[in-house]
């Protein structure tokens, strides 16, 4: 079967991550958040000035999302942190994690504003992680059990379906989603990944409702329709480990793209020397504005 094929991913920083993710647009400083989680760092990148602001959490950091007061939640190896993004000054809120050797992966908020993370082992073991919910009084209620690397997590523009996915089933589920309470039932495949495309990753919805999913070892990202399951559209990355994706720039217009370096060959790094890059695409659709935590977090915490 053929996909269309766009126009190529434009470099946007030679960044050499060990294992960059998390990738959101900030939907009032236009600039773009990213995590290079092996490396400890969190990025705020201005692509009017080319500019990547970079901040060292000193622990793994598994996603990033915006506080609506001001600053971010960052979701580290030991806990969800605040941080404030102008001294990096991070401030500790809560950890659900009990082991040592199971951390945070990515997460967003959802349109409530109450900021969902999942885990996963630094093995990779089975069915031991899981997936949370943060509300906005900064309560956490794990939401599933048995994950084994919990990824990319979206919701719909009528708040009634929850995308999700779990890496290791390389497939894209949905949930009925009730944004009152941040309840989820009903849980189905939406979309099965062809073979031969890798495990999805990081993703992100666009303004028709479609799914774009960071297709990790295939050195792509992904169109997908969630009520077919097709795979509409796939975007060549010069990686092979795509691990996230974002809409942004002023007119949301613009596919940001992060990437991993850490688990490649020589050889894979010879072939491909821009891993762990950051990449950007005009894929010919828009996206949706990521959605603010909205808590309260005080000084004093």
């Amino acid at each position: 079967m053929h996909y269309p094929h766009l126009k190529n991913t434009t470099l946007e920083i030679d960044a050499k991550a060990q294992l960059g993710e998390g990738a959101l647009w900030h939907p009032t400083e236009n600039k773009l958040y990213w995590v290079n989680i092996e490396g400890r760092t969190l990025h705020i990148y201005d692509p009017a000035t080319k500019e990547n602001q970079s901040f060292l959490v000193e622990e793994r950091v598994g996603t990033v999302v915006p506080v609506k007061s001001g600053g971010s939640l960052v979701a580290l190896q030991n806990g969800i942190h605040f941080i404030d993004t102008k001294t990096g000054r991070l401030r500790f809120i809560v950890n659900p994690l009990i082991h040592n050797n199971i951390r945070f992966n990515d997460g967003k908020c959802d349109p409530s504003g109450r900021f969902w993370v999942g885990s996963m082992h630094l093995q990779f073991t089975e069915g031991v992680a899981a997936l949370y919910r943060m509300d906005t009084d900064k309560t956490v209620h794990k939401m599933l059990d048995g994950v084994t690397v919990s990824n990319g997590i979206a919701w719909t523009k009528d708040k009634k379906t929850m995308y999700y996915v779990d890496s290791h089933l390389r497939r894209i589920d949905a949930f009925d989603y009730n944004d009152a309470d941040g309840a989820i039932t009903n849980r189905r495949i939406a979309v099965t990944v062809p073979e031969g495309c890798g495990s999805p990753d990081g993703i992100a919805l666009d303004a028709e409702g479609k799914i774009w999913a960071a297709l990790w070892g295939a050195g792509a990202v992904g169109r997908f329709d969630p009520q077919t399951g097709e795979l509409l559209q796939k975007i060549e990355v010069p990686a092979p480990n795509v691990s996230s994706c974002a809409f942004g720039g002023e007119n949301l217009d613009t596919l940001y793209i992060t990437t991993a370096r850490g688990e490649l060959t020589e050889a894979q790094l010879a072939a491909c020397p821009l891993s762990g890059g950051l990449f950007s695409v005009k894929p010919g659709v828009k996206g949706v504005p990521a959605d603010f935590f909205t808590g309260t977090i005080h000084e004093q915490e």
